[in-house]
């Protein structure tokens, strides 16, 4: 009975310190093993602690200038405008410079005005006709000529253009004298205002028959004389 205790009791032992072994082997693979460095002739590796880069203060940074602050441009203070002025009309300007250009052609060209500034007379004609016919045509270059024409201060043509052909009115002629008046409009782009006129009877015989070279606003006057 005694040597069963015994037994039992040497193989718990035995069992304890088997776990006991068992443990501390777990534990020793747990814990690091240190390993002392030796100094090496060969090593080339600086150890030294590294100094931190000092912030640099000045205008200079690695060798190189730092930029200069370009100062802010300043805006014209007049406004940039494409036709010469703030305000311009561009359709005004164009007219102006396309009437400037054209003068000039027609001075280089000898198309100059050379027609009368003044207003032209064409006499006193008599006649026994009850009625004349008022005729008028461009002797010229058909380039565009405008008359209005009056008869007796009366506008019969407030504004007419001339052709190359004849054409006009028939009037009736009260006694005594009877006013017939040509007022250029215009010079067309041949200058000056270029006609030719003939007052015919009721026979078809010509009564007066003249040319004018006229300015803008300039008259030709005609007296008509039923007798």
């Amino acid at each position: 009975m005694i040597f069963k205790q015994f037994k039992i009791y040497f193989s718990f032992l035995v069992l304890l310190v088997f776990t006991m072994s068992m443990h501390a082997q777990i534990d020793s693979k747990k814990k690091p093993v240190l390993i002392q460095a030796t100094e090496n002739e060969n090593d080339t590796l600086d150890a030294s602690p590294t100094i931190p880069l000092k912030t640099s203060t000045s205008n200079e940074l690695s060798g190189l200038n730092a930029p200069k602050i370009t100062p802010q441009l300043k805006m014209p203070k007049k406004e940039f405008s494409m036709f010469g002025e703030k305000f311009g009309n561009p359709g005004e300007l164009y007219s102006d410079r396309i009437k400037k250009h054209e003068k000039t052609i027609k001075e280089s060209e000898g198309l100059g005005t050379k027609g009368s500034k003044v207003d032209v007379f064409f006499g006193n004609h008599r006649t026994k006709s009850k009625h004349v016919r008022v005729l008028y045509r461009d002797y010229g270059l058909e380039d565009g000529d405008y008359v209005r024409v009056s008869v007796n201060d009366e506008i019969i043509q407030f504004r007419v253009s001339l052709r190359n052909a004849f054409k006009g009115f028939k009037i009736e002629l009260k006694e005594g004298v009877n006013l017939i008046e040509f007022l250029a409009l215009n010079e067309g782009y041949a200058l000056p205002n270029t006609a030719h006129f003939r007052i015919v009877d009721d026979n078809d015989n010509i009564i007066a028959s003249d040319l004018w070279a006229l300015s803008v606003n300039v008259k030709g006057t005609i007296h008509i004389i039923k007798e």
